[in-house]
Formats: C-alpha cells, structure tokens, sequence
C-alpha cells in the first residue's frame, strides 16, 4: 500500500502477512480522498478510523495534515503495526486495541470524520448496527461526515442518515450525515 497525497506522498508502507486485513486499494482510497477533499479542511479535523487494519487510511489522513487521530482495531497485532509505523512516519495517531462495537458503546468525544471498514464477512446487519451506534453515540461532530466501506452487495440506503453512495469496483463507500 501507499500513501497517495500529503507530505508522504508515495511512500510504501508494507504489512506484515500475518495480519489479518484487506486494506482498502489504492484506486479506491484515492477516490474517497478526492471527495473528502472537497467537504473538508484536513488540517482542521478530527478522525476516527474504526476496523482500522494496518492503519493505511489512518496515514493517509495524517500525510494531509490531520493532526488528531483515533485509530481502534481489535487485533493486537494491527495495532501494534498501526503504532510503530505512526511513530516511523512522525504521525500523531493514538491507538486503541478495542472490539470497536465495545468501543462505540462508551462516547468518548466527537469527530469531524468516522471512517470505517469493517470485515467484509460482517453480516449487513452489523453494518446498520454499526451506523446506528455512530450516530446514537454522537460520535459526529456538527456536519461530521461517516463513510462506511463495504461490499457493493450491501445496500446501506435504509439508514435515516444515508446520503450517499459511491461503487469502485467491488468496494462500495456509503456516506451518511
């Protein structure tokens, strides 16, 4: 993987295989990004990756100019290589080792942008719950802006909060508000 624009730009982070992840591609994170761009100031946000994996959008943000990063995984390994690469590229990204519906349960503080890219094997109803928790949890900021990635089988639409949805090959982004 790389990141793809920001101070890092083309930088190659390599995952160790035995982490359990499908990171997000870079055609597809590139064109989330350009979305992004245009809702957002990145210097001025807070960001909440959710199943962050290797941490590949958690850099990504950083790399922009996001200084305030929450990164939650469940898998000690993710977080540990999520951890050392965050201080190997000077991100400051904080790391939480958490089941992130655990996580969500408790509301910590708010962002301008929750991203999340849960399991793809993750039932459709997990997702929902997930959704739901987002916004019953106020986990938002004011205007904030949740991107759930997913399989393009999944169809998010149902959700009060759903505004959109973008296809990019087999990788779905749904954006709610």
């Amino acid at each position: 993987m790389r990141i793809i624009s920001g101070s890092l730009k083309g930088r190659r982070i390599t995952a160790p295989k035995k982490l359990p992840v499908r990171p997000t591609t870079d055609r597809s994170k590139e064109a989330l990004f350009n979305i992004l761009t245009n809702w957002v100031e990145f210097s001025e946000i807070r960001v909440l990756d959710l199943f962050s994996g290797t941490g590949n959008i958690s850099y990504e943000f950083g790399s922009r100019g996001v200084s305030d990063i929450v990164a939650v995984d469940q898998n000690k390994y993710c977080t540990r290589f999520i951890e050392e690469t965050s201080t190997n590229l000077d991100l400051n990204v904080a790391v939480v080792c958490k089941n992130v519906f655990d996580y969500l349960k408790k509301p910590h503080q708010s962002f301008d942008v929750v991203f999340a890219d849960p399991p793809y094997d993750l039932p459709e109803e997990e997702f929902m719950k997930l959704v739901t928790l987002v916004f019953e949890g106020n986990w938002l900021k004011e205007n904030g802006q949740l991107v759930v990635e997913h399989s393009k089988q999944y169809k998010l639409n149902d959700h009060p909060n759903f505004e959109s949805s973008r296809n990019y090959g087999s990788n779905t982004f749904s954006f709610f508000e």
